[in-house]
């Protein structure tokens, strides 16, 4: 597995961060602008990315003892895929979230894949960060 991680600290307590990722209808606010016809449920997302086709997307945990959320492809992927969120909490008043995604990759998808990846988890950090 190849694995690409983003932070990001947020004037918010860790509880209301969890809450806010834990519904995945709040998740089109963290995507990027390649992404369209978006559609979601509580639990689950489906939409297009821009020059790769349709991607649908489930929230298989949550754990909130460790306050993370654990999202996999509802369909079948060119790849295996994990998406997990983590919060942790810093002060009364803030919290440091952490995306990491998960991949396996062989060398071709690697190479291809790899800058794609780690730029939507930033993009997602950042997103996150200013939705609070």
């Amino acid at each position: 597995m190849t694995s690409f991680e983003a932070k990001t600290t947020i004037n918010k307590p860790a509880a209301e961060v969890f809450a806010f990722l834990s519904d995945m209808n709040n998740h089109q606010q963290l995507m990027p602008p390649s992404v369209s016809n978006w559609s979601s449920t509580a639990d689950e997302a489906m939409f297009s990315i821009q020059n790769m086709g349709n991607l649908s997307l489930k929230i298989t945990n949550r754990l909130q003892e460790t306050l993370s959320i654990i999202i996999a492809p509802a369909a079948q992927t060119p790849f295996g895929l994990d998406i997990r969120w983590t919060v942790v909490q810093i002060s009364n008043t803030s919290s440091e979230a952490v995306l990491t995604i998960s991949a396996e990759l062989n060398m071709m998808m690697k190479m291809l894949a790899s800058g794609p990846l780690q730029k939507l988890a930033e993009h997602q950090a950042q997103q996150l960060g200013k939705a609070f």
